[in-house]
């Protein structure tokens, strides 16, 4: 199958260059409010000693655990010798690391002082999840390089290290949103962090995120050149999208189970689930209603099949739940009072034993939309500059088993 297609650049026409000023302008307002908040300072955000990790820092993991998803299409196809992926890799990779570079930018411009990233850089704390993950994200870029690079490769020199590639770049991300997840499974001072199972609810996660970015970066690419896309892909990319938000939905019913069984959990799990207000509206409305269900709904119904507004649709509500999740767990587990004392009241003029309000600024939300800029522009400036699109996608050439 793969012998039938060739690749080839993306040519620029009005709506490509469209979306590439959106980008840049995007980029520019994002770097503008950074440059605000660090003149003036993190009073004008709203986030305080209590709730440190706000807006950016959804933005930044979203960025990041989607990376780690994006990756596997180039996974599926090379680890798991599914044919009808393989085409996609190219693509599948670059949207990786343009992801990930994104979520980056914005982690580093919300620390405060960004400089300090170079102490983390240069003095080691093996004992802090932190500091693996700098070695682990700065390792993704350069192995999702080298594996594209045998991808692309047309001297064959190195060819041959296109499967070995392939394997490293499948456990380097598993190993990479593993322990991104573990950031929060081991803070065991906040009590909705404090779970292992964060690790591969975190892990399924970067599979839903990843499918739906990569699903629009797909379409969007295609019909801007104005290239054949059959619904044999689409459809794989759809039912795929389906599997990994029931794993999520799975490990999130796990995660409450789990903690309602435990007495010690019951005051977070009813300010999630009850009266945790704002909370608890995105995680009822935005996670479970519009990205889980809503999204299986559009794909599961018969009536949308080959539908591609309804793929599109499913692909945004899955990003929609995604962000949701991330939310819900981040904001929500810092909102929630810190139990100092078990089985004792506290009270104390330092706000102890109360509720932390968080509202986001304007400046928070321009930085992360500054990172999807980010990404954005690295995505589609690499499909202008490589050949990463097969010239055509039609059925007759992506379906191994067309007749």
């Amino acid at each position: 199958m793969n012998k039938r297609i060739t690749f080839s650049e993306v040519s620029g026409n009005r709506t490509f260059y469209a979306v590439l000023a959106g980008a840049a302008l995007l980029i520019v307002m994002g770097f503008l409010s950074f440059l605000y908040m660090e003149h003036a300072g993190h009073h004008v955000t709203g986030m305080d000693n209590q709730v440190v990790w706000g807006v950016p820092h959804v933005f930044a993991i979203f960025l990041i655990v989607a990376a780690s998803g994006a990756a596997n299409i180039g996974s599926i196809g090379t680890v798991f010798g599914k044919k009808i992926y393989q085409p996609l890799g190219r693509l599948s990779l670059v949207t990786a690391v343009g992801l990930l570079i994104g979520g980056l930018l914005v982690l580093v411009l919300d620390l405060g002082h960004p400089d300090r990233l170079i102490v983390a850089m240069t003095y080691f704390n093996v004992k802090s999840i932190f500091t693996w993950n700098i070695i682990l994200y700065s390792g993704f870029i350069g192995v999702m390089a080298v594996y594209l690079w045998t991808m692309m490769d047309r001297s064959k020199t190195v060819k041959k290290f296109y499967k070995p590639m392939g394997y490293v770049a499948f456990v380097w991300r598993i190993i990479l949103t593993m322990g991104t997840g573990s950031i929060f499974g081991y803070l065991v001072a906040r009590q909705y962090y404090d779970a292992a199972i964060l690790a591969p609810l975190f892990i399924a996660l970067s599979y839903v995120l990843g499918t739906a970015v990569y699903t629009l970066v797909l379409m969007a690419s295609y019909k801007m050149a104005g290239r054949e896309l059959g619904d044999t892909v689409l459809n794989r990319l759809r039912y795929t999208l389906a599997i990994f938000i029931t794993a999520v939905l799975f490990f999130e019913v796990a995660r409450h189970l789990t903690n309602l069984y435990a007495t010690e959990h019951h005051g977070i799990e009813a300010y999630i689930l009850t009266s945790g207000g704002f909370i608890t509206f995105v995680f009822w409305i935005g996670q479970i209603l519009l990205g889980t269900f809503a999204v299986l709904g559009l794909v599961w119904c018969r009536k949308l099949k080959n539908n591609r507004l309804a793929l599109i649709a499913a692909s945004i509500l899955a990003i929609v739940g995604g962000l949701s999740l991330i939310y819900v767990t981040l904001i929500g587990g810092q909102s929630y009072p810190l139990v100092l004392f078990p089985n004792a009241l506290v009270e104390s003029s330092f706000a102890d034993g109360t509720f932390n309000h968080y509202s986001s600024s304007m400046y928070e939300v321009l930085l992360g939309l500054g990172g999807v800029g980010v990404t954005v522009l690295v995505i589609f400036l690499a499909t202008k500059v490589l050949s990463l699109l097969p010239d055509s996608l039609a059925d007759s050439l992506a379906d191994p088993h067309h007749k």
